[in-house]
């Protein structure tokens, strides 16, 4: 998994609600388990129209928020099925940090597991950040720092310290584990020792 640490990017502001897992990645592109390719399916049913050619006035399809890494949404974002494709394509299409006032708890931490920076803060701040992004000009998120960074504004945020040093040294669910393989070769070793018989089963 990347390490987190900096980020500057122009943000895309998605303002709806409610934007469930099936709408981030729709089912008919869950068949893989691979986590490359989903970006091109990214919010495919707000992205094209019935003949597969990109919708216009979507947000992610206009320049120059085509290549943005920062999301800004409505509340409730990730909600629905617990799906992990849905952080997969995020980050597939080069999103790798979203801003919202609410998510869904499994999306919220199937975030941290893929190298996705997922960021609560107000809706008034929701407000004032989405107000900047009609710019077109780049903002700053400084994760060591818990900031947004925007004009000669900031807005500090929240985070849990253990998923925020996971973020920074690219750490996921089986980097922590082998953190822990010289313990587990000695748990494993003394069970052999006291219980030999095990090897027999």
């Amino acid at each position: 998994m990347n390490k987190f640490n900096k980020l500057k990017s122009i943000p895309a502001y998605l303002p709806i609600v409610n934007i469930d897992t099936d709408m981030i990645i729709p089912k008919q592109f869950l068949k893989t388990i691979k986590r490359t390719g989903l970006g091109k399916s990214l919010f495919f049913e707000m992205r094209y129209d019935n003949d597969g050619n990109k919708i216009k006035d979507f947000i992610l399809n206009k320049d120059p928020f085509t290549k943005s890494q920062i999301l800004i949404t409505g509340k409730n974002f990730g909600c629905g099925s617990s799906r992990e494709h849905a952080p997969w394509a995020l980050l597939d299409f080069g999103i790798t940090c979203v801003i919202s006032s609410s998510y869904a708890d499994i999306f919220y931490n199937n975030c941290f597991k893929n190298g996705i920076l997922p960021i609560k803060i107000s809706d008034e701040e929701i407000k004032e950040i989405s107000e900047y992004s009609k710019r077109k000009e780049q903002i700053s998120i400084d994760l060591p720092e818990q900031k947004i960074i925007f004009g000669n504004k900031e807005i500090k945020f929240k985070i849990d310290q253990f998923k925020k040093k996971c973020l920074m040294e690219g750490l996921d669910d089986i980097d922590l584990s082998l953190e822990k393989s010289d313990k587990i070769k000695m748990f494993e070793n003394e069970l052999i020792k006291n219980k030999p018989w095990i090897l027999n089963d």
